[in-house]
């Protein structure tokens, strides 16, 4: 039988760094505010656009596989917040990498967006479609946030990371997942300014208002995380205490303990970076699977939970048997041009051009 080993791991965060003290100069709030409700202390601004965290986060990948890009043979991006829709993000980073062999597809599901990616890659190397396949989650939902909205400004940050996938006889990478979509609180998450439906003279494509219901989504979240979780689990014999790691969608500290307390797991076995980079969308599952690494938190032949929910509500969770590396096999000299502006001047102007734009 075959199966998709996880072979190469990358990330890119921007190095504009926003902190609670940054927020509270043109919001009504303070670290303490931010911090007791969400456990975010800073999050990261990005000054380049999604293809270009894409494309180190990437390379970085590709190198820790020892895999050309020329042999890429899929390319799954998994973002809401597009640079273009048409042609998609993916067939810009297959272009950028010179991956000229390989499919290319986006995949849309809000934060899980990079683990229905994940997925569907997954889907078409045990099938046989494909061998190899890189996989990407990332935002600069920057661009998007509504900054002078309290309860969306201190939430999101930027970044990036990637995959790499390869078909493997052995039985590592993903033993199964569990997904889904909780429609009836599909309004308690909706982005006004994003999509055709906005596409007018009127209300300006990409000027966003965002309806954010916390305690609905909280509870939903919870809740379908900790239902795709238990059924993952039971569907292929095991128990939450044989799960070696929990790496969540880091969306904010409380849910993540409310998760790991229904689990019944303790949090030393769950992987929490959310406090430096809070809510990165789709990006987040990743960017903290690279770093559970970076920390020697995954050791070989490792039980990985990996349970998110975004927009929609989609839920998911997935379970990973890792395998025998832990550590690249090479690595890369690739970094971001150094930013011109600090995060909160990005912001700042983010905030004018906004203005401007309203009127």
């Amino acid at each position: 039988m075959t199966h998709a080993a996880v072979t190469g791991w990358g990330k890119c965060l921007p190095p504009a760094v926003l902190t609670n003290a940054d927020l509270a100069q043109f919001l009504e709030t303070s670290d303490e505010w931010i911090g007791t409700r969400t456990g975010i202390r800073e999050r990261r601004i990005s000054h380049v656009g999604l293809d270009e965290l894409a494309l180190v986060a990437s390379r970085r990948a590709l190198a820790a596989a020892d895999l050309d890009a020329g042999e890429l043979e899929l390319i799954v991006f998994g973002t809401t917040s597009f640079q273009d829709q048409a042609p998609n993000q993916a067939s810009g980073l297959q272009l950028q990498l010179g991956a000229r062999r390989a499919a290319a597809m986006d995949v849309n599901t809000a934060c899980t967006s990079f683990m229905y990616a994940w997925s569907t890659a997954n889907a078409l190397i045990r099938t046989g479609v494909v061998r190899n396949a890189l996989v990407v989650g990332g935002e600069v939902i920057s661009r998007f946030v509504d900054w002078r909205n309290r309860n969306v400004a201190v939430l999101f940050g930027d970044g990036c990371a990637a995959i790499v996938l390869q078909a493997s006889e052995q039985q590592t990478g993903l033993l199964g997942e569990r997904l889904g979509c909780d429609v009836d609180g599909r309004g308690a998450l909706i982005i006004e300014g994003m999509g055709a439906r906005y596409a007018d003279f009127e209300r300006r494509l990409g000027v966003t208002n965002w309806i954010f219901d916390g305690p609905e989504i909280f509870k939903r979240a919870v809740g379908g995380m900790t239902q795709a979780s238990v059924e993952v689990l039971a569907r292929h014999g095991f128990k939450p205490q044989d799960i070696d790691l929990v790496v969540p969608h880091q969306a904010n500290q409380r849910i993540i303990e409310a998760l790991a307390k229904r689990l019944d797991v303790p949090m030393e076995r769950v992987m929490m970076n959310v406090q430096r980079y809070g809510n990165m969308s789709a990006g987040t599952v990743p960017v903290a699977l690279v770093e559970a690494l970076e920390e020697a938190r995954v050791r070989p032949g490792a039980l990985l939970l990996l349970p998110a929910f975004g927009a929609g509500l989609t839920w998911s969770a997935h379970l990973l048997r890792w395998g025998t590396r832990v550590t690249p096999l090479r690595s890369v000299e690739v970094e971001l041009p150094a930013s011109p502006h600090s995060a909160l001047q990005l912001v700042q102007a983010l905030i004018r051009a906004r203005e401007a734009a309203t009127g």
